[in-house]
């Protein structure tokens, strides 16, 4: 049975479009893989704190007397997220664009699963990502459009940032389902809207004849 992390960082509850996007990706994975055990994590409610020095507390043995009674709370919200992270076979990820870059409560639950040992590790060649096999689908929604110039390309960092930072884990197949030029206008709302349910489409066909398929974005 495959297991599917759905995860939502919008702010804008019913309003937003990436969580739109997101309940139809999953949707339409388990309509194509109706086996798929599903689990949620909203981190607009349930927001991991951000990155500290108590949170670095995993870097010792969870037995180890060195522990402080904050660093052991922050070990264990720690180790539930990269646990269920790398538990997961598929990841869908709604992730709208706030500034030109990530909500802060996306990139506090990425600096919690970003763990030596766990999803990457340090070789005398570099880094080995260690959490591959896994699909991951990005809902990506943007205000504006960022990906036909370079000028455009050159101010997000979000799809180019989440690209790398799951490749550092090792997955390899990383999708993305663009929703972009959301504020400019109704007929670009719907245009965009259109295209990324062609798109949702695509990828849940794409995943049900080849779970492996090569990255697409």
């Amino acid at each position: 049975m495959r297991k599917l992390l759905h995860i939502d960082s919008s702010i804008l509850g019913t309003d937003s479009v990436s969580r739109q996007l997101t309940a139809q990706i999953v949707a339409s994975w388990r309509a194509a893989h109706p086996a798929t055990q599903v689990s949620y994590l909203d981190l607009a409610v349930d927001t991991p704190a951000h990155f500290s020095a108590d949170a670095m507390g995993f870097r010792l043995p969870p037995s180890s007397d060195r522990l402080t009674d904050a660093q052991k709370r922050e070990n264990a919200l720690s180790e539930a997220l990269v646990a269920q992270f790398l538990a997961s076979d598929v990841v869908v990820i709604g992730a709208p664009l706030y500034n030109f870059s990530i909500p802060t409560q996306l990139k506090a639950w990425i600096d919690r699963v970003a763990q030596v040992g766990r999803t990457f590790k340090y070789t005398d060649k570099g880094a080995v990502g260690l959490a591959g096999g896994k699909t991951v689908i990005v809902a990506s929604s943007r205000g504006g459009v960022y990906s036909t110039s370079e000028a455009g390309n050159a101010m997000e960092h979000q799809e180019s940032y989440l690209k790398t930072i799951f490749g550092f884990f090792g997955v390899t197949d990383v999708r993305f389902v663009r929703a972009e030029g959301l504020a400019m206008g109704e007929a670009a709302k719907a245009a965009a809207l259109a295209a990324a349910h062609a798109e949702i489409l695509a990828h849940t066909q794409i995943a049900a004849n080849q779970p492996q398929a090569v990255q697409a974005a």
